[in-house]
């Protein structure tokens, strides 16, 4: 096997033996064998749009497949394998649609005409064979760049799936997932094109991103500023993981009267914020952090767990009864809901004691994005005219385990008491509890959202600069960006497609970045990998 898509892979090399995350030889390769199928498809679907021709079951399947791929999501055999059956029958499908509307469906030997095999055991030894991986003959920056679009494409997959299962989608973006996929399987682009691509993807992701944004908020309302606890409520207790807000919205319906609290975990804190969420008594706080602290808090929490996104972790056998999977998210044995029916987990939280008392926790808050904290620019602008803000500091991205990550929990903590750190996504859970006081009743601490609400900071400094009439980067503001997985190689390249320059990211580089990319990306946008907190604040600050 060969993955390296993600900040904690092996030696920071890649994963040739095993998975740091636990993910098998074998799943890497059905994995493998389902993104050259989807690539088939994205050379199908390329032909099609000429003639004008598109599917939106191959559109939105794309996007599930994709998703299932990244970093800690699936990890079931036969998910993989129903999901590569699919593909060849979305394929063929799509291949009728294009030749009956006069397209070109005369394919080489490769993605677009593969034949799958019927055994488990012979789709691992195909997904061998087609696993994209480092030769002696691919060019070392073109094969950076391609696996760069790769993730890239991955990520803003994941976007694209929740945006579209509240109602939200943009042919654009589809047709460039397609053209993606499909430019993956060529060997006639150089170096620029490549480079093309890849600022491509981080404007499509852009447009993904505003979809999902305006998904969330055009069902659940603008999020507010709202205090969360984190202390927990005696009785029945069903915990929920990961990022999709329909989910907890179906959860917190499917649970009304039952007599269950409903908590949540990781990158659903921000759902505390929206309106309509907010909205029911029984979602009563916030259990745990993410990464660092799953295991344990996942064996000790007394209810169901329902993972909507991310599992972070193989799950151990003290809670996998416990544990139930949504959407793309897999894990042998582990329960699966689909058909947006939770009643296995309401009855398994049924059954299961809960909290036996109330136990106070500390109160934190979520809720400023862009709509929030835009409300206050005119005090914002006051502040930082008056000289009373010195400087913004964007601190956010992906948890994870590696060591190295305390560095952002250091750097909030010795940031200047004149400074105001915007965060977002699982990272600020290694510093989100922390009690920075305000500035003249602006809180240091403003917590943005999920990783999908670098929308919503994005928006907030390009309002910032409009107020002040300069560009972005002439802004106090610094981004020191934290990366774990796909989605957040997906933002950074919507940030670099935005000219956003000097981001400080860590804890490593990607792997996946060859020395000449990376050359380029330091010169043309001043990528500089974290160094220390105190040598990094003297160098924003001086």
């Amino acid at each position: 096997m060969f993955c390296d898509q993600c900040e904690q892979t092996a030696k920071g090399v890649a994963c040739t033996v095993r998975g740091v995350c636990g993910k098998t030889p074998e799943v890497d390769y059905l994995q493998d064998l389902l993104l050259y199928m989807v690539e088939g498809i994205g050379i199908v679907a390329t032909e099609g749009q000429k003639v004008g021709v598109r599917d939106n079951r191959a559109d939105v399947f794309v996007c599930d497949a994709l998703f299932s791929t990244l970093t800690n999501v699936n990890f079931d055999p036969q998910r993989f394998v129903n999901y590569i059956k699919e593909a060849t029958e979305i394929r063929e499908e799509l291949k009728a649609k294009v030749k009956e509307a006069g397209g070109n469906t005369d394919f080489p030997e490769g993605p677009a005409t593969f034949q799958p095999a019927e055994e488990v055991e012979e789709l691992i030894k195909q997904g061998e064979m087609v696993e994209l991986k480092p030769t002696p003959s691919l060019d070392k920056d073109i094969f950076s760049l391609k696996e760069t679009l790769l993730y890239g494409i991955k990520g803003m997959a994941s976007y694209a799936y929740h945006a579209y299962e509240l109602g939200q989608e943009d042919q654009k973006v589809y047709d460039f997932i397609h053209e993606g996929m499909a430019a993956l399987t060529r060997n006639d682009m150089s170096l620029d094109d490549w480079l093309g691509m890849v600022l491509k993807c981080g404007e499509m992701n852009l447009r993904t991103m505003e979809l999902l944004d305006a998904a969330n908020t055009g069902t659940y309302g603008n999020p507010e500023p709202t205090p969360v606890s984190l202390g927990v409520k005696k009785g029945k207790a069903i915990l929920v993981s990961g990022h999709n807000l329909r989910d907890l919205d179906d959860i917190l319906k499917q649970t009304e009267g039952k007599g269950i609290n409903v908590y949540t975990h990781g990158e659903m804190l921000p759902c505390h914020g929206y309106p309509e969420l907010k909205k029911y008594p029984h979602l009563v706080g916030h259990y745990g952090t993410a990464w660092q602290n799953q295991q344990k808090e996942f064996a000790e929490f007394p209810g169901a767990i329902v993972m909507t996104t991310n599992c972070l972790m193989p799950p151990k056998d003290s809670y996998k009864d416990n544990l139930f999977t949504v959407g793309p998210v897999g894990w042998p044995g582990v329960a699966h809901i689909s058909g947006r029916d939770f009643s296995a987990a309401i009855n398994r939280a049924l059954e299961l004691p809960g909290f036996t008392e109330d136990v106070e926790g500390k109160t934190i808050l979520t809720g400023f994005a862009r709509n929030a904290v835009l409300s206050v620019a005119d005090k914002v602008i006051e502040a930082v005219k008056g000289g009373n803000i010195r400087h913004f500091f964007l601190v956010g991205g992906c948890d994870g385990a590696r060591p190295g990550r305390n560095y952002y929990t250091e750097f909030v903590e010795k940031a200047p008491k004149d400074t105001v750190i915007l965060t977002l996504a699982c990272g600020k859970f290694r510093f989100f509890d922390k009690d920075l006081g305000d500035i003249g009743g602006i809180p240091r601490l403003l917590d943005v959202g999920q990783c999908n609400d670098a929308y919503s900071a994005v928006q907030i400094a390009l309002a910032l600069a409009k107020a002040f009439n300069c560009d972005v980067n002439e802004l106090p503001l610094s981004l020191i960006i934290s990366w774990f997985e796909q989605k957040a190689v997906a933002i950074l390249l919507t940030l670099l497609y935005l000219g956003i320059k000097n981001v400080r990211l860590g804890p490593t580089l990607p792997a996946f970045v060859s020395p000449n990319v990376l050359d380029v990306l330091v010169k043309n946008f001043g990528i500089k990998p974290i160094s220390t907190a105190d040598e990094d604040l003297k160098a924003i600050l001086g």
